[in-house]
């Protein structure tokens, strides 16, 4: 395929706009934070590009600019336009705005339907190809990588595709990497888009090209794979789908498929190595915990239902052969196999995960069907561990005794006061008061705060004895909450909690923290309670833990009576 030597593999690139089009999602709204975890998490994942979105455009993106996540693959972009009408490339602030980063790949949107032209923009359309040329030599002249996503082009061929085309020659012509087509308003079918994306791979010669393409049919998963078919080398998506309107491609999805299913698999290779793969459905969970939202139990490869079955003769055909109602292998995307009367699936997810934190146990130690049991229990009473690493390695260490007692919490007390001040302004104050011992030693310490996660944080920091230099560069960075719905059933083992959480309408918190210390390095942890100040304060312990059994603190002795 397009000069494709006997035997050797073409390289697709895969390119992630989450972080731009996925925040236009309706309800989404990344915090920096938020940003820099998705983009590493898409970096070890293995994405050739990771857009950070549009600097200058907002604060948000601005400050993420500002301080560039460290990556190990992926190449860190910008998103912007092409240079207005009436200003020079040299004299465009939105070009210099791009210039101004660290990211070493820039794309830039020009439109390319006349009908967007004539209306939206009202300047002659030789003066739009002129626009789009300028843009992309300004950029490769300062030694980025530049590409054109070229808006509406679908519906800009169909309408006139000679002018459509001279807009992708002027990209072309001025040294554009990639000349990226966008079906914008999702509405192009597969057959169209293969057809066009083979016409302009014929128009084009040596153009490298990518797609694309909005969800708004249900197609754009469809529609990428076909533009691949037809000579795309460059698809573009979002995590789960996110985006605009009805979404855009789901790169989950499409890595699953262009990374397993032989069509692909064995034609083209991507960044994304087996082991990688095998993240693929932490990856994904990861974002949703990000957004406080529940996963999508029936996505795809890496949905809860994706690989569970029910009952009867598909279990039994399943026992037998799993490809009966299995396309592709669980394991190999991070998944789990649920028969839905007899769960047997787990124990690889586990020993995989445990392997990443240095854990090394063979799959026949009593130990790992203890902690099997006990994730499950866990995720039954709502912790997740998908988005805390952290707290995910401090159970695992502690069912195994690896874990020592740093300190003991005796008690716990938050007060919550809203009051005039002197100046007779409304405000409202936390108040925690924490005692611990170490050591055998009791304190008591009292923390202020703008809330009562923040004024117990501080408590808990404030005096911790022979620990304190170890936490001293501590910061507690992000925090989220999600109020989740228990069902009433189901049995316990092991976990006291249970029936008093289930009790009534079965509402839970779960509170997520990452925090972060002087040397750069950032964790996150999980608690869970009927009660968000109980569940905020299991997080924090853990976060305080972590960081102690990380850094090598000494273990501490038994408490008082």
């Amino acid at each position: 395929m397009n000069g494709q030597a006997d035997g050797a593999k073409e390289r697709l690139y895969l390119f992630d706009t989450t972080l731009r089009d996925g925040a236009q999602t309706r309800g989404v709204d990344f915090s920096v934070e938020d940003k820099r975890a998705i983009a590493l998490a898409l970096d070890r994942l293995g994405i050739d590009y990771v857009e950070g979105g549009w600097p200058g455009a907002n604060p948000t993106d601005t400050a993420f600019f500002g301080n560039a996540p460290a990556f190990g693959h992926a190449a860190f972009t910008a998103f912007g336009m092409t240079r207005r009408p009436g200003r020079s490339a040299d004299n465009d602030p939105g070009l210099a705005a791009l210039l101004d980063t660290s990211a070493t790949a820039i794309c830039i949107v020009g439109k390319t339907w006349d009908f967007q032209v004539d209306v939206a923009l009202e300047i002659p359309r030789s003066e739009n190809v002129d626009i789009i040329g300028d843009s992309i030599q300004h950029l490769k002249a300062r030694g980025r990588e530049a590409m054109l996503d070229a808006e509406h082009f679908f519906d800009g061929y169909k309408a006139n595709p000679a002018y459509a085309l001279d807009c992708l020659r002027a990209a072309h012509g001025a040294g554009a990497d990639w000349v990226v087509l966008c079906d914008t308003n999702g509405g192009t079918l597969p057959h169209e888009v293969e057809r066009i994306t083979a016409t302009v791979a014929e128009k084009i010669p040596g153009i490298r090209l990518g797609i694309h393409a909005h969800n708004d049919t249900e197609n754009a998963v469809a529609n990428s794979l076909a533009a691949i078919r037809a000579g795309a080398r460059q698809v573009q998506g979002t995590l789960n789908g996110l985006g605009e309107r009805c979404g855009n491609a789901n790169i989950v999805s499409l890595i699953g498929t262009l990374c397993l299913k032989p069509e692909f698999a064995e034609r083209f290779e991507t960044g994304i190595s087996p082991k990688a793969l095998s993240h693929l459905t932490q990856t994904s969970r990861l974002l949703d915990e990000i957004l406080n939202r529940s996963p999508n139990r029936h996505q795809p490869y890496v949905g809860q239902a994706a690989f569970a079955h029910k009952g009867g003769l598909h279990v039994s055909a399943v026992l037998k052969n799993p490809a009966t109602y299995e396309h592709v292998k669980p394991e190999a995307v991070g998944n789990e196999r649920q028969l839905l009367i007899s769960d047997q699936a787990g124990k690889s997810n586990i020993l995989a995960r445990l392997r990443e934190v240095g854990i090394d146990l063979p799959a026949k130690d009593a130990r790992v069907d203890r902690l099997l049991e006990e994730v499950k229990e866990r995720e039954y009473l709502g912790y997740s561990y998908d988005g805390a690493d952290a707290s995910f390695e401090l159970m695992a260490r502690r069912v195994l005794g690896q874990v020592p007692d740093y300190f003991f919490v005796d008690s716990f007390k938050v007060l919550v006061e809203r009051r005039y001040n002197a100046r007779r302004e409304l405000v409202t104050v936390s108040e925690a008061i924490v005692r611990v011992q170490v050591d055998g030693e009791k304190m008591l310490s009292v923390g202020e705060g703008n809330g009562p996660v923040n004024a117990l944080d501080a408590a808990l920091r404030q005096d911790l004895g022979k620990y304190q230099s170890y936490i001293d560069d501590l910061e507690l960075v992000d925090f989220k909450v999600r109020i989740l719905q228990l069902g009433n059933g189901g049995t316990s083992k092991g976990l006291a909690n249970v029936d008093r959480w289930q009790a009534g309408t079965g509402a839970v918190t779960r509170v997520l923290i990452e925090s972060a210390d002087g040397a750069g390095n950032r964790w996150s942890t999980v608690g869970v309670s009927p009660n968000i100040v109980e569940a905020s304060f299991q997080a924090l312990a853990d976060s305080i833990v972590y960081k102690l059994y990380r850094d090598g603190a000494p273990a501490g002795t038994a408490p008082a009576e």
